[in-house]
């Protein structure tokens, strides 16, 4: 049977969690930092399990803690959702929606299409966050992810849509092309400087060559500069370093202004598929469905390469 004492300080660790100390989460709770360390202490010894490390000023969750902690604002996050059902009429938008996005991509096509849902809706709480990682949305408490590539079979547990796919174009600065000329074959790049995408460990990406098929082969070229983020790739393009082979998404602003031009267009190529996945027991929830419908409409024109 199932007790309200297990309710009993979850808030209060959640606040402590999200604040990173005691005495932040106190100012937030309007409690004194005594009654915030006393509720943690209870709730910890009710557990048995350590779920903070704690330091003079800051406080880190445990392993168990993080995954307790995300197993909590789960669980407040539908006490919310049932509270909100209760009080508002169906087609009411608000609340908090968690929304998980890659990096660049994320900052720059998915963040502006939030910015303008956010001000349409202004009871809508979007909660932002960014890794380029997979993550299971349903585990971490996230109601909607966007991902490029995705992995090969999603989980029962989310709904899944292939929004568009990328397109992979060779660029290079007017000064850069001015100064070494302009590739007419694939086979000219050897003549020219490359600019590549780097891995930690040393590995660099090979590029992506369309043939008159359309059929995608990858193949390393000798890249004089190897950088390992797209934006910074972006950036050294820019400042006339070389040729990049970067996704449309990322430089259409640049090619829009001329600050960049691409070349060997013949040979562009379609890059990963740009993924939305949801929760799928959160759909019908308005402040879900206004952001997934939102998503589709604002990310679905990226099939045309972003042109």
């Amino acid at each position: 049977m199932f007790s309200s004492e297990r309710l009993k300080g979850i808030d209060v660790f959640v606040c402590v969690a999200q604040a990173g100390s005691f005495a932040a989460a106190a100012e937030k709770l309007h409690l004194t930092g005594s009654a915030v360390s006393k509720s943690i202490a209870r709730l910890e010894s009710r557990l048995d399990t350590r779920l903070l490390h704690r330091t003079t000023r800051r406080v880190a969750l445990t392993d168990a803690g993080l995954s307790f902690y995300r197993a909590c604002t789960g669980v407040l996050a539908d006490l919310e959702d049932a509270e909100l059902s209760l009080k508002a009429e169906a087609s009411e938008v608000r609340g908090s929606v968690r929304i998980d996005l890659p990096g660049a991509f994320g900052r720059a096509q998915v963040l502006p299409v939030l910015l303008r849902l956010a001000q349409d809706h202004p009871a809508l709480v979007p909660h932002v966050s960014f890794s380029d990682g997979f993550i299971d949305p349903f585990n971490e408490g996230v109601d909607v992810v966007v991902r490029i590539g995705g992995p090969e079979a999603w989980p029962d547990t989310l709904g899944q849509r292939c929004l568009a796919r990328e397109r992979h174009v060779f660029c290079a600065s007017p000064a850069y092309l001015a100064r070494q000329g302009m590739p007419q074959t694939e086979h000219d790049l050897q003549h020219h400087q490359c600019i590549a995408y780097g891995w930690v460990d040393g590995r660099i990406n090979p590029w992506n060559f369309a043939d008159d098929q359309g059929t995608t082969t990858r193949r390393q070229v000798a890249a004089q500069l190897v950088v390992g983020n797209g934006e910074g790739i972006v950036m050294a393009a820019l400042a006339g370093c070389g040729i990049a082979q970067l996704p449309s998404w990322l430089i259409q602003q640049q090619l829009d202004d001329g600050t960049l031009v691409e070349v060997l267009a013949h040979r562009a190529s379609e890059g990963m598929p740009i993924h939305l996945a949801w929760v799928k027991s959160r759909e019908a929830l308005p402040k879900v469905r206004v952001l997934l419908e939102a998503l589709a409409t604002g990310l679905t024109p990226l099939a045309d390469g972003g042109r």
